[in-house]
């Protein structure tokens, strides 16, 4: 067995028995709809292309890019592309393997002038359009080489120039409280046709897309879609908690998508590479469809069941928080136990008690004095165990706010974790709105957290944590790191690691993934959490969008969205707010005992069809009837496809009363929620048409497919 192959067998997520190197015949991964291969020659590097598609990749689009502090590009320009080392990689081996999860091709590459050596794993599922590449870097020159950007995946689309002409782009703008906010362009407005072929050469210009800071998806969410107008389809997804940088060029022989992790020029990245040593890259992956937006989704919404297998997904409660809209962090005995016998008659199975149980009320604004993570001594008159046992006595499961990777300045943990458990820049530690950041890479931290967790664990019986994050702290840290975002990308795959561990030790401990929302939504940390809080937003009116859009970047069983019915909303503006949660997992919030008896039924109707309809919701595929919702449009649909028939989420914000028509449904319609009072939604040839009163409205439908 070649040196080469041996390594491969250590990449991670892989379990290879490698067979002897082939020659350069193409090495094929059979799929739904496309063949993903990896062609390669004696003076060519390797590169991925797919068959039978317009987004088929071409053989001079290098599989890995590798930028270094000595070696920029081979020829200058501002994408991520033509690196002079990649540009000499050239393949020493490849193999393949096949199990019951996926088929992965292996690929071995060596650049003899650094001594770099590159072994990608691309991992394809049975029975998906998707692949998953991940890359090792290793060092087996003489000298150390300074990485400054390596592309986890480069992939060429389009034969020629003319063929970016009828290209779109969808990309996802996402902030605080306004997540998922999908647009769609031509190509053309970014890269725009500059007569290459005439020229005589490749473009200098470029699209780029970056994450900065610790926010993996507060700016854009690391998805995105690439459609031709013959309905191709091309999407792809980063699997990253630090920075990421999306680059897509044009050649005179196409496109070119550039898919890195944190890069110098973004994120303030860095990596030396020893003699001997390792860098592995970020995993990204890529999907290809003949069906349009739509169909590529749904190849994505498969591949990220895949990449989740291992996790239970069987288990999906109603969840009870008290937080928005709600006690807003100030939580007291006084006001969690009616919140509680009223969420446990309202059907939900987990209570979570959010921000503030830590904090003395005297305090005030405890913002700066989270850290230690012991509950407050004057908050819960009998203590908050009388709160946890009155949870349990209910018959719902115990959950508990955490913001495991912050410290307030405030704290005594502040003083007492050594420097270096913490970020540091500059010769500073970093503060960020007067709280300071943990480095998980630090045994000390992590066992400060380990201490926490199995303390409410042990004391409350806590099962499900509300894991929060709630500062940017920047580029990330230097200690122990190249540069800043080289810390910060092993801070976030140590913290990654935690959670597993904590999941090993906790068996059965269920966690949500949020971050101020949805700022962090990324399938590093989703592959390993159970559900996604999709954002903070409090006015039941425009949470819709968000709601509609998150299947396109969150599994429809993780879109953890708030309903927080109050007792000033009339029954249409109460089911409003619980459509929204019932289009995802339903997530409850509001004072649910100050409301009338018919909004009180209407709660108790939701959690109970979300009972029903939930475990579908783990094998559910969305769609849009009316496209992708607007951040300001009247209308907003998401359709979900389940084995039993088309769930329709239907959300009309127009003021008057009126008549919608939804093109492309075809069957039979039923109203499932609220409770049908007036006329019964029905399918036309023109489509679904369903009437909807002055005002906020909103319904759940079941469509029997003809």
């Amino acid at each position: 067995m070649t040196d080469a192959l041996q390594r491969l067998q250590t990449l991670p997520n892989t379990e290879l028995r490698p067979e002897a190197p082939t020659t350069g015949v193409p090495e094929r991964v059979r799929v739904a709809e496309a063949t993903f291969d990896v062609q390669w020659s004696a003076d060519q590097p390797a590169a991925l292309v797919v068959r039978d598609s317009p987004f088929g990749g071409r053989a001079s689009v290098p599989l890995v890019e590798i930028f270094t502090a000595e070696e920029q590009r081979a020829r200058t320009s501002q994408a991520y592309f033509r690196s002079a080392v990649g540009a000499r990689m050239r393949v020493i081996a490849v193999s393949h393997e096949e199990d019951a999860a996926a088929r992965r091709t292996l690929v071995s590459q060596r650049d003899a002038t650094t001594g770099l050596e590159a072994d990608t794993v691309i991992s394809q599922p049975w029975g998906v359009s998707t692949v998953r590449a991940q890359t090792r870097l290793r060092n087996a020159g003489t000298r150390p080489v300074v990485i400054t950007a390596v592309t986890s995946l480069s992939f060429g689309f389009g034969l020629s120039e003319s063929d970016l002409d009828d290209v779109r782009l969808a990309v996802a703008d996402s902030e605080w409280l306004a997540e998922d906010r999908w647009s769609e362009i031509p190509l053309r407005a970014v890269l725009p046709g500059v007569s290459l072929g005439f020229h005589e050469q490749d473009g200098r210009g470029h699209y780029g897309l970056s994450s900065h800071g610790a926010w993996s998806s507060g700016e854009h969410v690391p998805c995105g879609i690439l459609t031709s107008g013959d309905g191709s389809a091309l999407a792809w997804q980063i699997e990253t908690s630090a920075g990421w940088h999306v680059d897509i060029s044009q050649a005179r022989d196409g496109g070119v998508l550039s898919l890195l992790g944190p890069t110098d020029l973004e994120n303030h990245f860095a990596h030396r590479i020893a003699p001997g040593d390792t860098f592995d890259a970020v995993p990204v992956s890529i999907a290809s469809s003949h069906d349009g937006r739509d169909g590529v989704v749904a190849a994505l919404t498969a591949y990220r069941r895949w990449l989740r297998r291992g996790q239970d997904t069987s288990s999906l409660p109603v969840v009870y928080n008290d937080f928005m809209n709600t006690l807003m962090g100030q939580p007291t005995t006084e006001q969690l136990l009616p919140l509680v016998a009223a969420a446990a008659d309202a059907g939900a199975e987990v209570f979570c008690i959010d921000a503030g149980w830590f904090a003395e009320p005297e305090i005030g604004d405890w913002w700066a004095t989270v850290g230690e993570w012991q509950e407050a001594n004057t908050r819960f008159t009998a203590g908050l165990k009388q709160i946890t046992d009155e949870i349990l006595s209910r018959g719902m499961r115990v959950g508990l706010w955490l913001e495991p990777e912050v410290v307030g300045a405030d704290s005594p943990v502040a003083d007492v974790l050594p420097d270096d458990a913490f970020f540091w820049r500059h010769g500073q530690r970093v503060m960020e709105h007067r709280r300071y950041h943990l480095d998980f890479r630090h045994p000390a931290a992590r066992a400060h957290m380990d201490e926490v967790v199995d303390r409410i664990v042990a004391e409350y019986g806590v099962s499900y944590i509300k894991l929060d994050y709630n500062i940017n702290p920047g580029a990330g840290t230097e200690r122990d790191a190249t540069a800043a975002g080289d810390g910060l990308l092993g801070h976030t795959r140590a913290f990654r690691e935690w959670l597993i561990d904590v999941q090993q030790r906790h068996p059965g401990l269920q966690l949500e993934n949020c971050s101020s929302g949805a700022m962090r939504a990324d399938y590093s940390l989703l592959e390993v959490t159970h559900q996604q809080s999709t954002s903070d937003q409090q006015d039941f009116r425009l949470y819709p969008p968000i709601a509609a859009s998150a299947p396109m970047s969150i599994l429809p069983e993780q879109c953890a969205n708030w309903a927080y019915p109050a007792a000033g909303m009339t029954d249409e503006e109460t089911a409003f707010t619980l459509v929204t949660g019932l289009s995802g997992r339903l997530y409850l919030s509001g004072f649910l005992h100050e409301l009338t008896n018919e909004q009180r039924a209407l709660v108790a109707d939701a959690a109970q069809l979300h009972k029903r309809v939930r475990r579908g919701l783990s094998a559910a595929v969305p769609f849009w009837p009316l496209g992708l919702p607007d951040w300001d449009a009247d209308t907003i649909v998401l359709g979900l496809h389940t084995d039993d028939g088309d769930l329709l989420f239907v959300w009309d914000r127009h003021s008057d009363a009126r008549t919608l028509t939804i093109p492309g449904i075809t069957g039979t319609a039923a109203q499932l929620f609220p409770a049908l009072t007036g006329a019964a939604p029905r399918v036309t040839l023109a489509g679904l048409q369903l009437q909807t009163p002055a005002g906020a409205a909103a319904r759940m439908l079941h469509i029997v497919r003809s």
